[in-house]
């Protein structure tokens, strides 16, 4: 059995930056085992797999060890991957997820829309022991959705020049750590590591940022924010605040097309 694969990069315009996603389309969904073996073997943070529909496409994330119950930049890969080549000059593409519900990707010009949940961080009194000591610099203070904590700081360089304890912040399972603050020449920078989910750091996190951007807007009072993940690869996102909602954007492009023989 052949599979198709594409790889692309997200939140880039450039091969070989932003986040690299695998995306498979299927006729029909297979075993969650051979979904699972097929995620490891991409290697990627995420592989996103596509089920068309009359009206839609069902859409799954899975890492290197397990489902995601969201994935922004795969996402993005796979809208990519329609409107370039499975159904090209198509405007708009609408998923049905598991755990997020329906997300709708548009053109927007150059870029590439998402419409996401919001998710606004709630402030963390009591900061679990292994974020403190998995990131080693003391955040100015620390915000947390059901399965993120986010360590905001003073600056840009400070968020750079972290060198996380990987096993540390692996014991924070399942959540993962994000850090974050005001940036030079953007709203606001961040990194992500999910050490727990086989992702030591992810390059760019559209997801994180249906609840960094609620953050930052609300600090800042702005509802459109220029975002920057200053990851080794790096990445761009320009994300607008609507209510319960948040709008994604960014660009990607395809590096990679061909078969897996399974």
């Amino acid at each position: 059995m052949y599979l198709p694969v594409f790889h692309v990069d997200a939140f880039t315009a450039k091969p070989f930056g932003g986040n690299p996603a695998a995306v498979c389309p299927l006729a029909e969904w297979l075993d969650d085992d051979l979904l699972r073996a097929v995620a490891l073997e991409n290697n990627l943070s995420e592989t996103a797999y596509l089920v068309p529909r009359d009206d839609h496409y069902d859409l799954r994330w899975f890492t290197p060890r397990c489902e995601a119950k969201l994935c922004g930049h795969a996402t993005l890969a796979s809208a990519h991957v329609i409107m370039q080549i499975l159904a090209p000059g198509s405007h708009s593409v609408r998923f049905e997820t598991a755990y997020s519900g329906a997300l709708t990707v548009s053109r927007d010009g150059d870029l590439l829309a998402m419409d996401f949940p919001a998710n606004p961080p709630r402030l963390c009194v009591n900061p679990p022991a292994p974020l403190l000591d998995g990131l080693g610099s003391a955040p100015v203070s620390v915000m947390q959705v059901e399965d993120n904590y986010f360590a905001v700081y003073e600056r840009e360089e400070d968020v750079r020049r972290i060198s996380p304890n990987l096993r540390m912040l692996e014991k924070l399972h399942p959540a993962g750590a994000a850090i974050t603050a005001p940036g030079h020449g953007s709203d606001f920078v961040s990194r992500y590591f999910a050490p727990s989910y086989g992702i030591p750091e992810d390059p760019v996190t559209g997801s994180t940022h249906c609840s960094l951007a609620p953050y930052w807007g609300d600090r800042l009072g702005k509802t459109s924010l220029y975002a920057r993940q200053v990851s080794q690869r790096g990445g761009e996102l320009w994300c607008d605040l609507e209510g319960p909602r948040v709008t994604i954007k960014g660009k990607a492009v395809l590096t990679l097309r061909g078969e897996l023989l399974i």
